[in-house]
């Protein structure tokens, strides 16, 4: 799955109320009177399977006789200049799969439908928070919870037993760095976690109370220098290395799966998928891998994670802003997503749908990380700070022996600089 930050959009329409909007329409999707509502849905590639899809849609029609719906699949490269042309046009799909982190650039300018109203019905009190707090900008429900996923400790169970760790018995940081010590041996490595992977310090930054930038009098300030965030460098620090991972590069450089899969790595730190890869590149490794979620300080509260994931959202120009909503209440509401949780080992975008993946170990890890989720700063000039993404530097500078506060300092400064001139 992958998840795109946008750069800012330009004016767009302003938002409509649904009150407003006819669901009435032909079905080749046009206004004409009379017919089916035809709504056009922008999803993602390999967002869900096709099979799913197919059930959906099928159901929605049969539950829905009067909507028809269409569906496009969008790629991920290039959909946010996409999307931005489709939301200032008078032209734009009924409703848009988009990621989490990106509903505050399109809700920025006001081309979004505004669904505060709608928080209620959807049983939002229960959304995970990495979904819902990122869907809303300016204190308005732009974005509805669609589906999340989020890291958690992909490891090797034989090495586990051989080493004599018990991994359900790892509930804290003192005792993951304690059995991954014990795992580190000779050419073996306890963890293999490369020095840039800053989902994962974001996620031990949250757990000591900090964040990564804060917000103040309407300007944003970088937040790597404070007390919290240096602790949870220093906890990074330790754990890395208990590992021969690179210092100066991320998970994807090389492919962390394809090192686990060499046969020499106790753990990494990973979506389930990538348990997976590690089987595809090492078929010797089936079913010697389990999952356990990512430790948090105390035993009463598992580590904190980013939460990856989707949102739906409504353009203020659909004219069918009524059967839109209609497609969204029933693809978010709890019979589909414990389907579509099933079907593609995803968390559902509500805590209280968590048993829905108790049959699958890594899904069922994730719903209980997912539970302390984040998601990065909810502002539209966050991107211009992943697109330099000086955390990445700072870590590789700290891990590689230079002063961690003057470090810290130094990024902070160039996060804060980053979003606040949204270049």
């Amino acid at each position: 799955m992958k998840l795109r930050l946008l750069a800012g959009l330009s004016a767009l329409v302003a938002a409509a109320g649904l009150s407003a909007c006819s669901s009435s329409g032909s079905d080749d999707g046009g206004s004409g009177g009379g017919g089916r509502t035809t709504i056009d849905v922008w999803l993602m590639r390999d967002s869900v399977s096709a099979a799913f899809q197919t059930e959906f849609v099928k159901g929605f029609e049969t539950a829905h006789p009067d909507i028809k719906v269409r569906v496009q699949i969008q790629e991920w490269d290039g959909i946010g200049e996409k999307v931005t042309a489709a939301l200032a046009s008078n032209d734009a799909p009924d409703v848009i799969e988009t990621g989490n982190t990106q509903v505050a650039q399109f809700a920025q300018s006001g081309g979004l439908l505004d669904l505060s109203d709608k928080v209620g019905d959807l049983g939002g009190s229960s959304w995970l928070k990495g979904l819902s707090e990122p869907g809303s900008y300016e204190n308005k429900q732009y974005g509805i919870p669609y589906y999340a996923a989020n890291r958690v400790v992909i490891y090797r169970k034989d090495l586990f037993q051989k080493a004599g760790v018990d991994a359900s018995k790892i509930k804290t940081r003192d005792q993951w760095t304690s059995a991954t010590q014990k795992l580190n041996k000779g050419s073996q490595q306890g963890i293999y976690l490369p020095g840039q992977n800053w989902y994962t310090l974001s996620g031990f930054i949250w757990d000591e109370g900090g964040d990564l930038a804060t917000q103040s009098g309407g300007s944003w300030k970088g937040a790597l220098d404070t007390p919290e965030a240096l602790h949870a460098m220093e906890f990074y620090k330790k754990l890395q290395a208990l590992g021969k991972g690179p210092k100066d590069s991320d998970e994807a450089q090389p492919p962390q799966a394809e090192v686990m899969a060499k046969g020499q790595v106790a753990q990494v730190i990973s979506t389930p998928g990538g348990a997976n890869v590690v089987v595809q590149n090492n078929a010797a490794l089936e079913g010697k891998l389990g999952f356990f979620p990512i430790p948090g300080k105390t035993a009463d509260k598992p580590g904190a994670v980013f939460t990856g994931g989707s949102d739906l959202v409504i353009p203020a120009v659909s004219q069918h802003h009524d059967a839109a909503y209609t497609f969204i209440k029933d693809l978010t509401g709890d019979a589909w997503q414990k389907k579509l949780a099933v079907a593609m080992s995803y968390v559902p975008n509500k805590t209280t749908l968590a048993g829905a993946v108790a049959a699958d170990p890594g899904a069922s890890a994730m719903a209980v990380g997912a539970a302390e989720g984040h998601a990065t700063p909810n502002t539209p000039g966050w991107a211009a700070v992943e697109a330099k993404n000086p955390i990445k530097d700072y870590m590789t500078a700290v891990l590689t022996g230079k002063e961690a506060a003057s470090e810290a300092t130094k990024a902070s400064e160039a996060i804060t600089q980053a979003m606040n001139s949204g270049s």
